[in-house]
């Protein structure tokens, strides 16, 4: 982990599983997340045979993806089986006619690929929920073929600063997921051995009128804390009250703030893959041993 402590997977999992059939209205930020990284694939050559929607949750991006890579096929890939029923079923819900993905219930942090048979690997708003972002690095590296191209976004540590700064007001827990530094994820990208890796963040705000309406989309988003270090058990009505109070110090406008730091990246597969252990031997140490 990057940052903080380590992502309860199970508990992660419970609450994409229970947000998936009504996830889309809350999911007004990754909807826009998703169209901003699409747009980014406009300036970016690339004829896929493959496309990875790597943590796809409901299928979101698909659409846009499957009209700009027409011929190519779409895989979702989620670990939790209520989203990937939504991808799955989206056709129906938008009214489209294009294909229905293919999808893969699994960890995006051991990915079920053989390896070097993916293009492109399309990721919104995923990474933050690794627990070891180098190796998931590693794996999409692994499953790329040389060339091909890893474009995601994610969140960095700035991300809703204001309702972690409200709950350490009230007590010692850990009550907001950690996010990753942009610059780590650069320097895992690297260590990974990714080719010319682009970072980049933008910060938004999303406003609302009280604390407990931030924190219900939270919820209904299945975003909501899974550090393994939270505090367990329910919330009391007192401790909320006294978050709602911490939080209205920061009330602008007659609104408060939810901020977000989006980061976003970009890498490709080397074209050459580096051999692991490979004994190096100079063309002149050969020349020499056959002319002995």
């Amino acid at each position: 982990m990057l940052n903080g402590g380590p992502i309860d997977k199970g508990a992660a999992r419970r609450s994409f599983e229970q947000a998936a059939a009504g996830y889309d209205e809350a999911a007004v930020l990754q909807r826009e997340l998703a169209d901003r990284l699409l747009e980014r694939l406009d300036y970016i050559r690339l004829e896929p045979e493959l496309v990875l929607d790597l943590g796809a949750g409901t299928g979101y991006a698909i659409p846009g993806l499957q009209k700009r890579f027409g011929t190519a096929r779409i895989l979702a890939l989620d670990f939790a089986p209520a989203m990937l029923r939504q991808a799955r079923d989206r056709d129906r819900t938008c009214g489209s006619r294009l294909e229905r993905p293919d999808c893969v219930c699994a960890d995006v942090e051991a990915l079920p690929l053989a390896n070097a048979s993916v293009d492109l690997i399309f990721s919104n708003a995923t990474f933050q929920w690794c627990n070891d972002i180098h190796g998931t690095f590693g794996e999409c590296l692994r499953v790329l073929r040389p060339g091909g191209l890893l474009l995601f976004t994610t969140f960095g540590p700035d991300t809703l600063w204001e309702l972690r700064d409200a709950w350490a007001a009230v007590d010692g827990y850990p009550h907001v997921s950690p996010f990753p530094d942009m610059h780590d994820v650069g320097d895992a990208l690297v260590k990974a051995r990714f080719a010319a890796p682009v970072m980049d963040v933008e910060r938004l705000t999303v406003t609302y009128g009280q604390a407990r309406d931030l924190m219900r989309d939270l919820k209904v988003l299945g975003a909501h804390n899974a550090s393994s270090q939270r505090a367990r058990g329910l919330t009391g009505r007192r401790r909320l009250l006294a978050v709602e109070r911490a939080y209205d110090t920061h009330r602008r406008d007659g609104r408060l703030p939810a901020s977000y730091e989006v980061v976003y990246g970009h890498a490709w597969a080397p074209e050459q893959r580096r051999l692991e252990d490979a004994t190096v031997i100079p063309v002149g140490t050969l020349r020499d041993a056959l002319n002995r």
